[in-house]
């Protein structure tokens, strides 16, 4: 018999404690790059987390116009809406390149939190950190110029602002779906991002993109 692992109690959200709390609801998947993970419109019954890779989230309108809603890295959760009744999936999930995905049984998850008050409390606190970040994506799709817009994406995708070094962005993040996420045109995209390379504020490689701490003077300039 499994013993229960202890629940932190801190500020700190730890995703490894909250998989091994949902161990018996939990698979693993490996997925190829533009393979689907879920569909707009199907049964929303699991949560899911990224061990590796990344995962797009989109949606089609009825007119058939299609949106870019995130792209999530490893250590992000995401189809969360099922633990708020959400019964059918309001984006499609997409992997950018070869992902490692665990899927968490939507009873078992809700279950786990119940019976763990205070790591429930974590969970909702991360959940809420993220529907910050998306009010900042829509105030900056609001307010800023698409130039602008830009180069916040470049930065947050890079991890500017976070605990470490820098990641470069991968190379499959195409200029399309880089106009998509900010809502603009591909050549208004290559325009910047030829620009942000002339100034220095990036750089291609064969590994990736690497951006530049000097690329915030685009997000900070008035």
């Amino acid at each position: 018999m499994k013993s229960s692992p202890k629940v932190l109690t801190n500020a700190a959200f730890d995703p490894q404690i909250f998989l091994a709390l949902v161990d018996d609801g939990q698979s693993v998947k490996t997925y190829m790059d533009r393979q689907s993970v879920f569909a707009q419109g199907d049964p929303a019954d699991a949560i899911f987390y990224i061990h590796k890779g990344k995962i797009k989230l989109t949606v089609v309108s009825k007119e058939g116009k299609e949106a870019v809603v995130a792209i999530l890295e490893s250590g992000q959760f995401f189809g969360e809406g099922c633990l708020v009744a959400q019964t059918n999936r309001m984006a499609s999930a997409t992997a950018m390149g070869e992902c490692s995905v665990a899927r968490l049984e939507k009873r078992v998850v809700v279950g786990k939190l119940h019976a763990e008050p205070a790591f429930s409390a974590l969970f909702i606190s991360y959940l809420l950190s993220r529907n910050v970040r998306m009010e900042a994506d829509l105030i900056d799709q609001l307010f800023n110029s698409s130039e602008k817009r830009l180069a916040r994406l470049l930065l947050l995708l890079a991890n500017f602002g976070k605990e470490g070094k820098p990641e470069l962005i991968i190379a499959n993040i195409s200029q399309e779906t880089l106009a998509e996420m900010i809502g603009t045109t591909r050549s208004r995209v290559s325009s910047f991002m030829n620009k942000f390379r002339r100034l220095g504020f990036i750089d291609y490689n064969s590994d990736g993109l690497s951006v530049h701490s000097s690329l915030l003077n685009v997000v900070l300039h008035d």
